[in-house]
């Protein structure tokens, strides 16, 4: 499974953002989908997660303006953020855990927030 992730940028605080993961290859295999961020001197964290199966779990700290969500059709796994923060400035990646075997991680993109 390959991982790509797109839609990051520079923006202003209070703006939404879209970001994306294209998955290709053995998709069928994938049990869920994560989207994990790393600010800078901090570890990485887990952001949300999406099972195949359904249902969505976000971490209570953007659970009130992030949401993640995955286009079947398109492969594609989505983090609507909103209200964004300067607090939210990291390296967004996208993870896939498969049923079985290693994870597999996207390239990254970068979210910068400025006040």
């Amino acid at each position: 499974v390959q991982l790509q992730a797109s839609g990051g940028g520079l923006v202003q605080a209070g703006v939404s953002l879209r970001l994306s993961c294209a998955a290709s290859g053995s998709i069928y295999t994938i049990n869920l989908m994560r989207w994990y961020r790393q600010a800078p001197g901090k570890q990485r964290e887990l952001v949300a997660t999406i099972w195949t199966a359904g249902g969505t779990n976000v971490a209570d700290s953007v659970k009130a303006r992030f949401t993640i969500s995955r286009d079947h059709a398109k492969d594609t796994m989505y983090l609507q953020m909103a209200s964004l923060k300067p607090e939210d400035t990291a390296v967004y990646y996208c993870n896939a855990k498969p049923y079985m075997g290693p994870d597999y991680w996207g390239q990254g993109t970068q979210v910068t927030v400025s006040s």
